[in-house]
């Protein structure tokens, strides 16, 4: 059995697709030991719906250094969804290979520091791509620079607007989040 560690800042409506996913056996061979928010967020009461150990660590000065204590040393694989912190260098390399992020847009566009959410729908849309997506790659220590694991696009109709874009990458990410989880671990 593989052990995850996710760590979330929002809602956690990737948590609970990955949750589901795993009872459903489309990420095999897996279960989620801990839950680490960066803020206070619906997503820590979704982990404590499923018992699933959780916890929040506040952002400030000795963030990175609780963080580093709260991922269990027996994860194999730390997945960020919807993970707003930045996460440092040297936990980036401790854990190499070993992370990976779902981003809402196709990389290597569209990513770096300050492309997240509305912003990066907001960029695409403000460029006239002809089409968009979700890219899982892994997760080093430059933003958004990790190789990509997989990626889903469509079509961006010239009436769509930041919000239709968001609804329609938010589809695609609950297609190939599970499919790269479980192609990450299961290799």
């Amino acid at each position: 059995m593989k052990n995850i560690t996710i760590l979330i800042s929002g809602s956690g409506t990737n948590l609970q697709r990955i949750i589901d996913c795993i009872d459903n056996g489309e990420i095999r061979n897996a279960r989620i030991i801990q839950v680490i928010a960066d803020r206070k967020c619906y997503g820590l009461e979704r982990a404590q719906k499923h018992q699933i150990p959780n916890e929040l660590i506040k952002r400030g000065k000795d963030f990175a250094e609780n963080l580093e204590q709260a991922v269990p040393e027996n994860t194999d694989l730390i997945v960020l969804a919807g993970f707003l912190s930045i996460l440092k260098p040297d936990f980036c390399e401790k854990w190499e290979g070993k992370i990976i992020n779902i981003h809402p847009a196709l990389l290597p566009k569209f990513g770096g520091k300050g492309m997240w959410g509305h912003h990066v729908h907001n960029a695409v849309i403000e460029a006239g791509e002809k089409e968009s997506g979700a890219s899982v790659h892994y997760v080093t220590s430059g933003i958004d620079e990790g190789e990509v694991i997989l990626q889903g696009k469509f079509e961006i109709d010239e009436t769509d607007t930041a919000e239709k874009v968001a609804e329609k990458v938010h589809l695609v990410e609950y297609n190939i989040f599970p499919k790269a989880i479980d192609m990450v671990l299961n290799k």
